[in-house]
């Protein structure tokens, strides 16, 4: 069965409506795909096993690899990370609405699909407003992993999604995006700020912020 195509308008006045559309396909531990800042990711139920199960299998991701969360504030933080480090909190002042991926320690409850057994969680605050609504329609973080094959490119419109992706079951379809870049990630584990992955935000943009 093809995935529901939910078509949000480009203007969002329909965005609380897919939003609520988006959070029941959740509940129901269901797998899809939304536009975020940077490119389309794959928003599931972080906390449903059947959900994350099924997120590896159709992205074809081995276990190995960790999949990031998106917040919608702050608070939603303290409840995935053991600690915030002080460098943490700086780089959230600045950088955070934004495409960047902050990996802190995570809290031991968090399922090892989420972590791959590093004790470690990648997490954004998202600037996408799409994200923050079906974040607050659903009442907790999503997954954010990029709606792609693994070790596959990045996919910026609900076309390259299909063409790669079988198996979802709802697509929020908000047409080509712009941005070709997916988030920066860094991590602040033992208060040391190291580059995971190249990104939106350059990291000597990073590193200037704390010279």
């Amino acid at each position: 069965m093809p995935p529901q195509l939910l078509k949000l308008e480009k203007d969002l006045s329909n965005l609380e409506d897919i939003a609520q559309r988006v959070a029941i396909f959740l509940e129901k531990h269901n797998v899809g795909v939304i536009p975020t800042e940077t490119l389309y990711g794959l928003a599931a139920d972080p906390f449903s096993q059947k959900a994350l199960e099924k997120l590896f299998l159709i992205k074809k991701r081995p276990q190995k690899k960790p999949i990031l969360l998106l917040i919608e504030d702050i608070e939603q933080l303290y409840f995935l990370v053991e600690e915030i480090p002080p460098i943490a909190e700086k780089l959230i002042e600045k950088f955070w609405p934004g495409p960047l991926t902050i990996v802190f320690p995570a809290k031991k409850n968090l399922s090892p699909y989420l972590t791959a057994g590093t004790g470690t969680i990648g997490i954004r605050l998202s600037s996408s407003p799409i994200v923050k609504a079906i974040i607050k329609a659903f009442g907790k973080p999503i997954t954010g992993t990029s709606a792609n094959l693994s070790n596959q490119p990045a996919c910026s419109s609900p076309e390259e999604v299909m063409d790669q992706l079988s198996g979802l079951d709802f697509i929020v379809d908000y047409g080509y995006l712009e941005t070709n870049a997916p988030s920066t990630v860094v991590s602040v584990v033992n208060n040391q700020l190291s580059l995971i992955r190249t990104g939106a935000i350059p990291f000597k943009d990073i590193l200037t912020f704390f010279l």
